[in-house]
């Protein structure tokens, strides 16, 4: 083979590297935006995969008739592709914030950028023959290789590199104008005799929309953000941020009460509101440090409200702090509301934090605690779901000193009981005493929480040092005591084989 024909060919495999790795991110992105807004990750995964692989089955038969004119249909397809898969994200978000639709836009969505990535391979077979000819199995083994490699490429770039240096809404624009270059090089390069005049001046100007329109969304990307975002929020939003894990937003207004009411957001999904926080973090905290306070254990509660409770009593010596998401800490630690709120929890000598996955730092730490708060997001997710299984309960079991308490956030045994439940059964599961009970929280309606203890059945009580605004014994006796319509109805236990993702969704934009 001749050096130019090995350059060619060498050329085009680049080519088909680039655009499977384009495809991918583009697949990844669908999925990534789908949880951040709609949650169960599973679900997402799904939809997107099965709607695109199926499109990619049906662009390939479309792309048949197109096999005569292979040049200059690979490039337009490779620009379609560029503005349909650079512009997904902000379709479906715009479609989400305002249009109050989203699966049906999904699966438009990924079945045209499925039906372009099908077309591709076809019409880059014909292309490879028309360098050089060569066995068909041969052939499909070279563009299946280079196919599959740059998957890897898309795969790897999205979550470590374009996620967190371009965020969503850029990332997907830049890998639209990386498609479009990779598709018009090819072809004005290697086969541009075969593109007439028509032909060329027609991808001459869609190049330039495209990448003028690709060029102009990159740079009103941030004030398009801030719009959409403000649509999902009833109040105004002072902080915003696309951290490797999740969305973190904060709003604040003014309450009925005229008070400042700063709210947390994680992926769209309530964290507290500052008017009646300390409701909920002391009904979380106080019954855990009943009896034994010496060295606690908060997983999750980056905040630091809850850090603020344990930190009142002064006979805790330490306390460890582990949680995912640096970017949670950091903004507590520096956001002028939340230090104040937390009251610079973070600053006290007895706190260490670790930011980790709870799961596997608890199966590894070796370490036994006096109490352990567990104050995760709730389980609307699968990749959440595992810090509410019986695997996980087993390890917080082994985890407690003799003795010791632990107290985990539940949700709402009103608006979800089954889920509720389902975590109490779980920890029972797990070989812990339980006893749920659940208290009215304004922002967030009726919230339960489960006490665990090791040796003896599970007491809730206050400890005679604490002074609590919305505790006394009479409220914690009520406090167990459960209507008839939300008791436990069965004993259904989570896993990590058979997880149960929580049935409600009380994201900000799904309650306005």
């Amino acid at each position: 083979m001749s050096l130019s024909r090995r350059a060619a060919r060498l050329g085009l495999l680049l080519t088909v590297f680039i655009c499977a790795a384009c495809g991918l991110v583009y697949e990844l992105a669908l999925v990534t935006l789908g949880s951040f807004l709609i949650g169960d990750t599973a679900v997402q995964a799904s939809i997107v995969l099965s709607v695109m692989i199926f499109a990619m089955g049906v662009g390939a038969l479309v792309a048949k008739p197109l096999q005569r004119w292979a040049a200059p249909a690979f490039a337009a397809i490779e620009l379609a592709l560029a503005a349909v898969g650079g512009f997904s994200v902000i379709v479906l978000y715009s479609a989400f914030a305002w249009l109050k639709v989203y699966t049906g836009a999904l699966v438009v969505v990924a079945f045209v950028i499925g039906l372009l990535v099908g077309a591709e391979i076809p019409l880059l077979m014909v292309l490879l023959q028309r360098i050089r000819r060569q066995a068909a199995g041969s052939a499909v083994a070279d563009l299946f290789a280079a196919d599959y490699i740059g998957a890897l490429l898309g795969g790897l770039a999205f979550p470590f590199l374009l996620l967190p240096m371009f965020g969503q809404v850029r990332g997907a624009l830049v890998v639209g104008a990386v498609n479009a270059v990779a598709g018009l090089v090819l072809v004005f390069t290697l086969f541009r005799r075969e593109l007439g005049g028509l032909a060329r001046g027609f991808l001459t100007v869609a190049a330039v929309l495209v990448t003028a329109a690709l060029g102009g969304s990159y740079l009103y990307a941030d004030r398009f953000e801030a719009t959409a975002e403000q649509a999902l929020f009833a109040n105004p939003i002072v902080y915003s941020e696309q951290s490797q894990y999740q969305k973190i937003v904060v709003t604040q207004s003014a309450s009925p009460l005229r008070e400042l009411d700063t709210r947390l957001f994680l992926n769209g999904d309530l964290q507290f509101s500052s008017v009646d926080e300390y409701r909920y973090h002391e009904a979380l905290v106080h019954p855990a440090l009943a009896q034994r306070r010496g060295h606690v254990l908060v997983l999750g509660g980056g905040d630091g409200l809850a850090l603020r409770e344990i930190l009142s009593y002064p006979d805790v010596e330490r306390v460890t702090l582990v949680e995912l998401d640096p970017a949670v800490v950091r903004l507590a630690r520096t956001f002028p509301a939340l230090t104040e709120l937390n009251r610079a929890a973070f600053d006290d000598p007895r706190v260490t934090v670790v930011n980790a996955d709870a799961f596997g730092w608890l199966r590894d730490c070796g370490c036994r605690f006096d109490a352990i708060v567990v104050d995760f997001p709730d389980p609307d997710q699968t990749s959440i779901a595992k810090l509410y299984s019986r695997e996980f309960y087993g390890l917080l079991t082994r985890a407690l000193e003799p003795g010791g308490a632990a107290v985990i956030q539940s949700g709402s045994p009103f608006y979800a009981p089954n889920s509720f439940w389902c975590i109490e059964a779980t920890v029972r599961a797990a070989g812990l005493h339980t006893q749920p009970y659940h208290l009215n929280i304004p922002s967030f309606g009726d919230w339960g929480f489960v006490l665990a203890t090791r040796d003896a059945p599970a007491r809730l009580g206050l400890p005679s040092e604490v002074r609590t605004r919305s505790l006394d014994d009479a409220t914690l006796a009520a406090a167990t005591v459960f209507p008839p319509d939300r008791r436990s109805s069965g004993d259904t236990v989570s896993s990590l084989l058979h997880p149960v993702i929580l049935d409600y969704n009380r994201k900000e934009w799904s309650t306005r």
